[in-house]
């Protein structure tokens, strides 16, 4: 028997990015084109991102939310490479509060963190530009109790002045992890930026899902301000990202 015959390769490890759409009427026009195209885009930058790093992969979840919630990705979260965006229309109100149920329930080794056991913390990417119409306090009370949503990394991006910024700072848990798109080309700029430097700074800074919580709010912090200053660059100098 050769020296290797009996090795046994270890499995890589595993960040889940969550996508969470606010598809209601007030998206429609420009603002859910430019969320389509902008994530159309940006899936190969993270494929790439994923398809470098020897010891871990990245996988995607996408939740979208108008009249109640609904998985894009209802068998669980796909690897980058197998994943096809299929634009999304819309139409109807604002049901956070179902998405934060959604969510609560899938957030689970039951559901679509088994996989996730010893990995990476999941990111996840809020996009919305209205007013919650249901019960979304009581239902982010419960999703704020659950173990994967405490250990994720969470920004939400406010889209237009009418967003309500105060209630997307309670899902992140910090003002600070709350961005402003108030234009069409701005919007597409962030969700890439967003998307691509979610993925990759997880991988920098190594943030395990089971990190005490003074040790990756210390890193989630260093990660937030970096992030933001990237990103007022990247939008003063007008670069692509």
């Amino acid at each position: 028997m050769a020296l290797f015959d009996d090795v046994t390769e270890i499995p890589r490890k595993t960040m889940v990015l969550f996508f969470v759409i606010d598809t209601s009427v007030s998206m429609t026009g420009d603002r859910i084109g430019v969320v389509n195209t902008a994530i159309e885009e940006v899936i190969p930058t993270i494929k790439e991102i994923s398809d470098k790093n020897s010891d871990a992969q990245i996988k995607i979840a996408a939740l979208e939310f108008s009249n109640g919630a609904h998985w894009i990705t209802a068998s669980g979260p796909m690897e980058s490479d197998q994943f096809r965006w299929n634009r999304l229309q819309a139409t109807g109100v604002t049901d956070l509060g179902a998405a934060c149920k959604a969510l609560n329930e899938k957030l689970s080794y039951k559901a679509f963190m088994k996989e996730a056991a010893g990995s990476f913390a999941p990111a996840i990417f809020l996009l919305s530009n209205g007013e919650p119409t249901d019960n979304w306090r009581g239902e982010l009370e419960i999703l704020k109790q659950n173990n994967w949503f405490k250990a994720a990394v969470k920004v939400a991006v406010a889209i237009g002045d009418d967003a309500n910024k105060d209630v997307l700072a309670e899902f992140t848990g910090t003002k600070e992890a709350v961005l402003t798109a108030n234009d069409p080309a701005t919007l597409k700029k962030m969700i890439k930026f967003v998307s691509v430097r979610l993925t990759h700074r997880i991988f920098v800074y190594a943030i395990p899902a089971e990190a005490g919580y003074a040790s990756k709010q210390a890193k989630l912090n260093a990660y937030l301000q970096e992030l933001k200053e990237e990103l007022t660059a990247s939008l003063d100098n007008n670069q692509e990202t």
